[in-house]
């Protein structure tokens, strides 16, 4: 371990809620430690999850990582923070100029380019897209071989490329292989946990929002309810006794589930199901964000 990584650790460790856990993930990530960048990533969110350099960290991080769906949905999250934002607009630049998508590379590298007039690389690619796009207008202009010189020459796609500025990042044209999902917890102000393996219940056990299905399908929300306020007594009562101050959130990987939970108020406690093949990082990301959905629906007095 590195001098700086081991004195960012032991800041982070003195002050869990430090912005410090930026520069921690960044570090790990440039030393290629990516599961524990992530790792350190995705706790920082629980805890600022309207942080947009907190996102675009996490999706540089999986883009290193190969996930390029996770990183462009960490992308979309961060201009849905900041609309501005020059690394969001230079990552997806990047990952649709990989999906052979030039207009929407373009319209966001040129963004990116407009807050980072120094960046050689941007301007690079740039460069690279530009080229693209006229060889590509050369090749629909020039005539076949084997057809008269007036017979246009047959289309590429049936579906035009869209035009810059057309599309937004969120819009990405379904043949596109890295998309935004279809939908997010917490976009529906009646119900932010639509989602099924999203429960919300308050310290006596009694759901108030979501569902959850057992392995034969039946709705065992209200049991699992029930069971999460002995879980939470039994995590305050562990952190009182070891003096860590107030407990954040609690993590199990079981063999047919993972499992996450977090605290959106201290009378209130969120539990996030998933399929154990999506990395516990990912679920703590979900539930982070439907964390932030829960508090303004409780916050409404919904």
């Amino acid at each position: 371990m590195s001098d700086d990584i081991r004195v960012l650790t032991a800041e982070l460790a003195a002050d869990p809620r430090s912005l410090v856990f930026l520069e921690l993930g960044e570090a790990l990530r440039q030393a290629g430690r990516l599961e524990p960048a992530a790792k350190v990533v995705v706790q920082g969110l629980t805890r600022y999850p309207d942080l947009p350099e907190a996102h675009d960290l996490y999706a540089r991080i999986l883009a290193d990582q190969g996930d390029l769906e996770g990183a462009f949905d960490e992308w979309d999250m961060t201009l849905r923070l900041d609309s501005t934002h020059p690394g969001a607009h230079k990552g997806l630049g990047f990952l649709f100029f990989k999906a052979d998508d030039l207009h929407s590379a373009l319209r966001h590298l040129q963004t990116a380019a407009t807050h980072r007039p120094d960046d050689h690389q941007l301007a690079a690619v740039i460069t690279r897209v530009r080229a693209r796009m006229e060889q590509a207008r050369a090749a629909e202009v020039t005539p076949r071989m084997d057809q008269p010189a007036a017979s246009p020459a047959p289309a590429a796609s049936s579906t035009p490329a869209p035009e810059p500025g057309s599309t937004s990042a969120a819009e990405a044209p379904a043949a596109t292989p890295v998309n935004a999902p279809a939908s997010r917890p917490g976009e529906s102000p009646q119900n932010p946990l639509e989602d099924d393996g999203l429960l919300l219940v308050d310290a006596a056990g009694l759901r108030l929002l979501g569902s959850m299905k057992g392995a034969a399908g039946s709705d065992v929300a209200d049991r699992v309810a029930a069971e999460l306020a002995g879980v939470s007594r039994e995590a305050g009562r562990a952190v009182r006794l070891l003096q860590l101050g107030e407990w954040q959130s609690l993590a199990l990987e079981a063999s047919g589930a993972h499992f996450f939970l977090v605290s959106p108020t201290p009378e209130t406690m969120l539990l996030a199901i998933r399929d154990p093949g999506i990395p516990m990082a990912r679920v703590a990301l979900g539930a982070a964000r439907a964390l932030d959905a829960a508090r303004r629906w409780l916050e409404q007095g919904s």
